[in-house]
């Protein structure tokens, strides 16, 4: 083995065991205590407390209108509580300024039909809160390169954004978050629009970059993407009905109280 291979190797490992101890750790990546938020008197997120620690894949579901993306922008600290707290790796959320710890793909990104711009181009900008204003580097072109390789989307590097699939689009932007260098994923409904194959593809690559040691916070309207894929359900509206596994929240009532009826939902497997 070249000295260069074992460089790259020993790296690699050490990588690999910073993933295991963050998850060992169970850091708190998201805390919320309390938290009670509206934009007029009346509240959209009530007396809502919960925790997402380093290495989980949570997904918040709930009906339209139930504060899912209010709830979001409390943890990111893009609105102040109203009473309560809310803290991003251990700061006061709105005082957080490390951004580049986490990577943000919104259900908007599907859409991006309008930007002039190449996959490698829209990728290389996760690498923009690392250099300020100075000039990508050799370094820089290879957390690019390997960026797009996780994502599967190498071949698409020069292509213009425009011309992909709302499915490719997502990885593209997913691997934005990764060339970043992001420890927290957070996602806002980013399948919407995507094709039922690609959504597939799509939420077997979280569960992949997940199995690596990126903390996942997904928003999904998707139930049976949710049931196949999340490791924890946080079920709301407005207030939280159901914080904990999967598994357990399948067969709970809380998605009936939480819409007010009765609903079901069908996973990959085509079991309701």
């Amino acid at each position: 083995m070249s000295r260069a291979d074992s460089t790259e190797a020993t790296l690699a490992a050490g990588e690999a065991a910073d993933n295991g101890a963050a998850r060992a750790s169970g850091e708190r990546v998201i805390r919320l205590s309390d938290v009670t938020f509206g934009y007029t008197a009346a509240p959209v997120v009530e007396d809502v407390s919960l925790d997402v620690r380093a290495g989980e894949y949570v997904a918040v579901v709930g009906p339209n209108g139930s504060g899912k993306s209010t709830l979001l922008q409390l943890m990111l600290g893009l609105l102040r509580p109203d009473e309560g707290e809310a803290r991003l790796f251990g700061e006061p959320a709105h005082r957080f300024d490390d951004g580049q710890r986490i990577g943000y793909v919104s259900q908007h990104a599907s859409a991006a039909k309008e930007m002039p711009i190449t996959v490698r181009e829209v990728v290389r900008m996760g690498r923009f809160p690392h250099v300020g204003f100075g000039r990508l580097d050799a370094e820089d072109d290879r957390i690019v390169d390997e960026a797009l390789a996780t994502v599967g989307m190498s071949d698409f590097a020069d292509r213009r954004i425009t011309k992909l699939s709302g499915g490719q689009r997502q990885r593209a932007f997913i691997a934005r978050a990764l060339a970043g260098e992001a420890d927290l994923l957070v996602l806002d409904e980013p399948t919407v629009g995507v094709d039922a194959e690609s959504v597939d593809a799509f939420y077997d690559l979280l569960a992949s970059l997940n199995a690596d040691g990126i903390t996942v916070l997904l928003i999904e309207h998707d139930l049976g993407a949710v049931a196949d894929h999340a490791e924890r359900v946080v079920c709301m509206n407005r207030e939280v009905y159901f914080d904990g596994p999967t598994a357990e929240f399948v067969e709970s009532d809380a998605l009936a109280r939480a819409f007010g009826t009765a609903v079901g939902f069908l996973g990959r497997g085509g079991g309701e």
